[in-house]
């Protein structure tokens, strides 16, 4: 992280700098496109809130999607867990994320959002985005080890997965016969929990936590021993 971006003048700052840009820019698009209609009240903050949340977890499973490949050396030549390389993605991006949290903070000050006891819930909410973009990053870089084309596909997939996570759109605003994709979503009930904690200043429905928590345990299980019933053929395949 320190040498990410030593040689350019802003520095570590672009950890924070990157995630508001693309929220800059996707407010503006989302406007372009909204023109004529109401916007919905405090978008912004919400818009701001979803990119941080879904950058930390689109960056950990991005990244964690190489780590196996480009640690081919550290696994052909050192005897350790191989389940730390795809962990060491998810710290990175999590030490990254936390900074993020500082000036979303200061947004929802200024926007005059509420403030209370209520925010203690995005610590479980951080808690199984974490677990989910665990799970997910383990399942990719193990799975990159066989096909190689990942890679390519990847950067369009979390594309198209950001557009149908209720990032750019709150999620009471999908017809009720497309909440079933919100739901299919793993990230989806997640971050509904997360805009209803911090934009609307309510205790999300037990519903919404439970399918956040099932998709958390489902994203770890499924990721952990998938990866784990490879790592022993990642030699011969590196």
């Amino acid at each position: 992280m320190r040498a990410q971006h030593l040689d350019t003048t802003f520095g570590r700052v672009w950890l924070v700098l990157n995630p508001l840009l693309l929220a800059c820019v996707y407010f503006i698009l989302v406007d372009i496109i909204r023109h004529g209609h109401a916007r919905p009240a405090h978008y912004l903050p919400h818009l701001i809130a979803g990119i941080f949340a879904y950058y930390f977890v689109s960056g950990t499973i991005r990244q964690g999607a190489k780590t196996v490949i480009k640690g081919s050396k550290l696994v052909l030549n050192t005897a350790f867990p191989r389940i730390l390389l795809p962990t060491s993605s998810v710290i990175g991006n999590f030490m990254r994320f936390v900074p993020t949290l500082g000036i979303y903070a200061i947004i929802h000050v200024i926007s005059g959002l509420p403030i209370g006891f209520h925010l203690l819930l995005v610590i479980p909410v951080i808690a199984m985005l974490t677990g989910v973009a665990a799970g997910i990053s383990m399942f990719v870089s193990a799975l990159q080890v066989y096909f190689r084309d990942l890679a390519q596909f990847l950067p369009y997939l979390l594309r198209m997965w950001l557009y149908l996570s209720p990032v750019l759109w709150f999620a009471n605003q999908v017809p009720h016969g497309f909440k079933p994709l919100i739901w299919a979503n793993p990230i989806g009930a997640l971050l509904a929990c997360w805009s209803d904690i911090l934009i609307k200043g309510e205790v999300p429905s037990p519903f919404l936590f439970a399918l956040g928590l099932a998709w958390t345990v489902v994203s770890l299980t499924v990721g952990t021993l998938f990866f784990m019933s490879r790592e022993r053929e990642f030699a011969v395949r590196l």
